[in-house]
């Protein structure tokens, strides 16, 4: 079992070497390791991204085939079947590092701030459903000077969100509650920027 420390620099020199346009993994030699695979996984990472089509957990972090369990929805937000899957992943696979993977310009995080602007009427229920996670790191923001420098709401409004959905696994789930506390396992979180490419883990 890898540790959540080493898969955490794991993940790190794997970003680096994505920034830098370099590629450590063989697309060849993880395609030939593809029949090992079918038979069982040890992710060592589970990711809990947005499902923005610029952010692959793969690509972004220079892993292959049956390195991360990545869990994908828009704004990276945590509900149920989200901590389900990552309670699953933890238990069944001993993966010891959970990362909430959130990203600059993140659309949700726009159309949440949109829609505390100007309600839209008629909206899916299913679209409100995702804007209402993200709602609360938003709404602390649009009382503070922020509401004036869109950009700088955006940039703080994604953090927010990304430590609400740390939060919620490290104390939404007696599961992981149980695992941080006696088997090592560690939830952090990160930003991907869209224009360096690089990943920023939070000191959290």
């Amino acid at each position: 079992m890898i540790s959540a420390h080493e898969a955490l620099e794991r993940l790190r020199r794997g970003n680096n070497e994505f920034v830098a346009v370099t590629r450590s993994r063989n697309p060849l030699q993880t395609h030939l390791h593809r029949g090992e695979l079918a038979k069982a996984q040890t992710p060592f990472a589970i990711v809990l991204g947005c499902s923005d089509s610029r952010v692959p957990a793969e690509l972004v972090f220079n892993q292959g085939l049956g390195d991360l369990f990545v869990i994908r929805v828009a704004g990276n937000i945590v509900a149920p079947s989200q901590v389900g899957s990552v309670e699953f992943a933890a238990a069944r696979y001993g993966t010891r590092l959970v990362v909430v993977l959130g990203h600059s310009q993140c659309g949700a995080i726009l159309a949440t701030i949109e829609e505390l602007q100007q309600t839209t009427e008629n909206q899916s229920r299913n679209l409100r459903s995702i804007v209402d996670r993200v709602r609360p790191s938003v709404e602390m923001l649009l009382k503070t000077d922020l509401k004036h420098d869109m950009d700088a709401l955006v940039h703080n409004a994604v953090r927010a969100n990304v430590i609400a959905s740390v939060n919620h696994l490290r104390h939404g789930s007696e599961i992981l509650e149980q695992l941080i506390q006696t088997d090592g396992l560690l939830v952090v979180g990160a930003e991907y920027s869209l224009e360096t490419g690089v990943v920023e883990f939070f000191e959290l």
